[in-house]
């Protein structure tokens, strides 16, 4: 019973500083105004960390890489401190195991976003439903938008009512089930 509050603590711990850090850098790469309240809050949260690997991680094409970087290393820790936490023998099995570990940190990795990216959907629709003109509908917009718009234009609304968040609900759903559990299954072969 400790080992699971350990593990469920760890869980909450690096999974939300990886989506701090991931949404930071998807922000950025969806150009959401800096100016709103939870663009501020999400910056003043990473900035202990983004600031120093800036000097050392540069960005490129106004992306801010260092966040994604720490985004990527939250999920690396997250991987390897559950498996510490359950007695994996990192000093027995050697080098070869690595290449394991980090296709199940991409495969963590990827799996969040993905959930992020559900939550974000989600919260997007049910805004546009009863407050469409909310404080935090343009933040909403603008992060849906790059996942939204392509499906936009291939599925109708039907009434009124826009079905594409209800598309890529289903659409990330399918990349959970099909191949990203497959992904998963063939790197803890290889740990």
């Amino acid at each position: 019973m400790l080992m699971d509050a350990s593990q469920f603590l760890l869980r909450v711990l690096f999974d939300l500083a990886a989506i701090a850090f991931g949404l930071r850098f998807y922000m950025q790469w969806t150009r959401v105004p800096f100016h709103n309240p939870f663009a501020q809050f999400i910056v003043r949260v990473t900035d202990f960390a983004v600031r120093p690997v800036r000097r050392v991680v540069p960005g490129l094409f106004g992306l801010d890489f260092a966040s994604l970087l720490l985004f990527l290393l939250a999920q690396a820790m997250l991987v390897l401190l559950s498996h510490a936490l359950l007695g994996y023998p990192f000093l027995v099995a050697g080098i070869q195991v690595w290449p394991g570990f980090m296709l199940l940190t991409l495969v963590a990795a990827l799996k969040l976003v993905l959930y992020v990216g559900m939550g974000l959907v989600l919260l997007q629709a049910l805004l546009s439903w009863i407050n469409p003109y909310a404080p935090h509908a343009a933040v909403l917009n603008a992060l849906t938008r790059p996942m939204l718009s392509p499906l936009q234009r291939f599925v109708p609304g039907i009434g009124g009512i826009d079905l594409s968040p209800l598309v890529a609900l289903i659409l990330m759903q399918l990349v959970l089930i099909a191949p990203l559990a497959g992904l998963e299954r063939y790197a803890r072969g290889l740990i």
